[in-house]
């Protein structure tokens, strides 16, 4: 392994797209405000001002209540997210524009202030990963040119029949449990379903997924293990250790596709870029998707009125699925972009060398884009695109397959369980300890009897 690669696993999120900020490296400004906080900018050249700036908290109680304050700030608004100055794009046709902005990138060199950055958080694992994640131009267009195939439509019409068995036998585990007693969905089903069929695609040996697991619970924030820079360098050993044993025994899965490439051309996916690209894959391809199930579960159990819709046949999951993404994006905020130059945005001015955080929740309850309601969870909702899976070069490879796992999951539960109902409000459940990712870190019910 080299230098390059030795950092990536503890650098990832657990989604492409979210993350944990390890607790003990926050710094004590890092606390939740209701107003914007006067607090230093730092410019364009890296001097410090004053102006008015949100300091935007991990572990909100309240994020939609803390988005709703930041688009009425302006589309593009001065935020502190751990500790880092920021630019923070609110509104849907800001973000639109940030997103494909020429002027602004994703490559690191061009931010100003990166050496003030604190390490260990959540923001230093995305902005310092060396994968396609972060790449632009011919770079990002050479990494991820190989994985379009892994994330086709043949191949996802390949894997839903195996998807549906997972999600079957996730069903039968459910049903042998008290149904009169609470069970954390997010635990027990959410998560395990997109866990193995992220395991399956990429090509994780049965030998090696349960230690492998116990690793990810942690990154996903379910169980009792806590993420930590240790246990992220222990999970990227352990990656580095499936990759190489499966170089020599090669079947059909991502791994061995991305490995033919590079022996067949190598000067497409160096080595160091193989495995980095792998543990990519990994780490994010399905901590996303664990959100996306869990808030549609929370969303639908509140609004059960949405549910009728549902089960009486005049919607489609599918509809359900698109609004949850809306509505309760996976992804809170995502670092960065930044200026390569000075550039004007919807009449604010960035200068070069200044970050933008992407604030994928609070464009999805837009009213500009959405109308007033949109802050309401409504299936019938024309089906306006969202942004929760980004836009341009860098849309999420996984959303097809997002898709199709968390429209097969809502299905099979909600047929399942009739009469399952929250075991406590969702407004009361604890929300994820991290900037990036939009969730709860539980999602009780009592399921009741299965349908017959």
């Amino acid at each position: 392994m080299t230098d390059q690669r030795s950092g990536q696993a503890d650098r990832l999120n657990g989604a492409d797209l979210t993350g944990h900020a390890d607790r003990a490296h926050q710094l004590d400004d890092i606390t939740r405000t209701d107003r914007l906080d006067s607090t230093d900018r730092l410019d364009g050249a890296g001097r410090s001002g004053r102006e008015d700036r949100f300091v935007l908290d991990p572990a909100t109680a309240d994020l939609h209540g803390d988005n709703d304050r930041l688009r009425r700030a302006g589309p593009l608004v001065p935020v502190t997210a751990e500790g880092v100055p920021a630019w923070a794009a609110t509104q849907y046709a800001t973000l639109l524009t940030v997103l494909t902005h020429p002027d602004l990138s994703r490559e690191l060199h061009h931010w100003n202030a990166r050496q003030s950055m604190p390490p260990g958080t959540a923001i230093d694992r995305i902005v310092t990963d060396t994968s396609l994640l972060n790449a632009e131009g011919e770079r990002h267009r050479r990494l991820r040119m190989p994985l379009t195939t892994a994330f086709s439509q043949r191949r996802l019409n390949g894997l839903r029949p195996r998807i549906e068995e997972l999600t079957a036998r996730l069903i039968d585990r459910l049903a042998e449990l008290p149904p009169d007693q609470p069970v954390d969905l997010r635990l027990e089903f959410a998560y395990p379903l997109p866990r193995e069929v992220i395991s399956e695609l990429i090509g994780i040996p049965a030998a090696h997924q349960d230690d492998l697991h116990r690793l990810t619970d942690a990154v996903a924030q379910v169980g009792g293990l806590e993420d930590s820079p240790g246990l992220r360098k222990e999970l990227r050993e352990l990656l580095d250790q499936i990759i190489e044993e499966r170089r020599d025994t090669p079947g059909e899965d991502l791994i061995s596709d991305l490995f033919a490439l590079h022996e067949k051309d190598g000067g497409r996916l160096s080595e160091d870029e193989l495995f980095a690209t792998i543990e990519l894959l990994f780490i994010a391809g399905h901590v996303t998707t664990v959100n996306l199930i869990t808030n549609a579960i929370g969303a639908l159990l509140t609004e059960r009125g949405q549910l009728d819709l549902l089960r009486s046949g005049q919607c489609p999951y599918s509809a359900a699925v698109e609004e949850t993404l809306r509505w309760d994006s996976p992804i809170a905020y995502f670092p960065m972009r930044y200026a390569v130059r000075d550039v004007e945005i919807d009449g604010v001015r960035l200068s070069s060398g200044e970050p933008v955080l992407a604030c994928f929740a609070a464009t999805g309850r837009d009213p500009h884009q959405y109308g007033e309601d949109a802050h309401v969870f409504d299936i019938t909702r024309p089906q306006f695109t969202h942004l929760a899976f980004g836009h341009g070069p860098h849309f999420c490879l996984g959303a097809p397959l997002a898709r199709l796992e968390g429209e097969i999951a809502i299905r099979a539960l909600f047929e399942a369980f009739p009469g399952m109902a929250l075991e406590r409000p969702v407004e009361e459940l604890p929300p994820l300890d991290t900037l990036l990712g939009n969730s709860t870190r539980t999602m009780p019910v009592v399921l009741g009897p299965r349908a017959r």
